[in-house]
């Protein structure tokens, strides 16, 4: 039977302990230094770097590939439905494995459950489940400071400045920029609770074979089907390549768009916005003001027009006895909370 609760807390202000999250208390907050580099470090974020930079173009050759072999036979409703089925899957891993049931908690599931959102997470090629959530917990925790990972208002040396080119600026650094950056030698201490989970810890071990086998079965699929080589390879564009390019690319916007533009009804404490075109494309994550105010909720669209594909899919789930201890804010405290 499904258990609802209220305790979704609102979010923190900017550098306060993220209260909703079991590895993350008061001793483990922001501490000058903690973003000191060392040669190791630094080679190892040279690498991160390059590995981002890979996921980021790789998709893009293979778009601009089946864009070339798009003319004649190389599209059609089949490869459709095989690349939206395909990002579905990863994307519903994401919003729903990594971020709501992994990252923040709102609910609970069997341990197999959470393995297999967490694979399917890791299909869309974002990184593996843990640093994923430790970075957007540090998310979090800092919103649009200069400590936020991927602020499109704060850069780590400070504001980007006023103006167009400073937004643009902005953008593209919580678009894709961050990535380029490589990560913050303090992400550790944000998932001490993710890594002692052995189901999330053995899904985050086993991302590079994830990855392969979310770009391998949609090639093998569509060869199996059409009984051809030129099959398997409108499958690997389609439903590997193409697709991970379209999954990466709404869900940074939520780190871009929905920080710029939109709007906001609750007090967050940070530049949140709510996105409805967003919310669409990313299965809820574009309710992303009324995320930072009750980031702990399992459900984004707190009013009965905000669809939320993702919560859907978390009520569905308790329907079969396989959604527990559902999170969401009490009425008082959504009025309290609005501007």
């Amino acid at each position: 039977m499904t258990q609802l609760t209220s305790s979704a807390p609102a979010g923190p202000r900017p550098g306060e302990p993220c209260i909703d999250h079991p590895g993350i208390t008061a001793s483990t907050r922001y501490r000058p230094g903690d973003r000191s580099f060392s040669d190791g470090q630094s080679a190892i974020d040279r690498r991160i770097a390059l590995i981002n930079f890979g996921a980021i173009v790789v998709p893009l050759i293979g778009l601009g590939a089946a864009i070339a072999l798009l003319w004649g036979t190389a599209f059609n409703a089949w490869y459709l439905l095989l690349m939206v089925g395909r990002a579905l899957v990863s994307a519903l891993g994401v919003t729903v494995g990594f971020h709501r049931l992994c990252t923040h908690r709102s609910f609970a599931t069997p341990a197999w459950l959470r393995y297999c959102f967490a694979a399917a997470g890791s299909m869309a090629v974002q990184g593996s489940v843990i640093y994923w959530c430790s970075e957007h917990r540090k998310h979090h925790q800092h919103s649009d400071t200069e400590h936020d990972p991927h602020s499109p208002h704060m850069s780590r040396d400070g504001s980007w400045g006023d103006g167009v080119w400073a937004t643009l600026r902005g953008a593209y650094h919580a678009h894709v920029g961050w990535l380029m950056e490589g990560s913050s030698n303090d992400l550790e201490k944000y998932g001490v609770d993710l890594r002692a989970d052995r189901a999330i810890a053995l899904a985050d071990k086993q991302f590079v074979m994830w990855v392969i086998i979310g770009l391998v079965f949609p090639a093998v699929l569509a060869g199996v089907i059409t009984l051809s080589w030129w099959g398997v390879l409108l499958g690997f564009l389609w439903g590997g390549l193409v697709r991970v390019l379209l999954v990466h690319h709404v869900t940074w916007s939520v780190n871009s768009i929905c920080h710029l533009w939109g709007t906001q009804p609750f007090d967050s404490h940070d530049e949140s916005r709510n996105n409805a075109v967003i919310a669409f494309l990313a299965l809820g994550e574009g309710w992303h003001n009324n995320h930072h105010a009750f980031p702990a909720s399992a459900r984004h669209g707190l009013r009965w027009w905000e669809f939320d594909l993702s919560y859907l899919v978390i009520r569905g789930l308790a329907l079969v006895g396989l959604a527990t201890k559902i999170r969401l804010p009490n009425a008082e405290r959504v009025a309290a909370r609005r501007h």
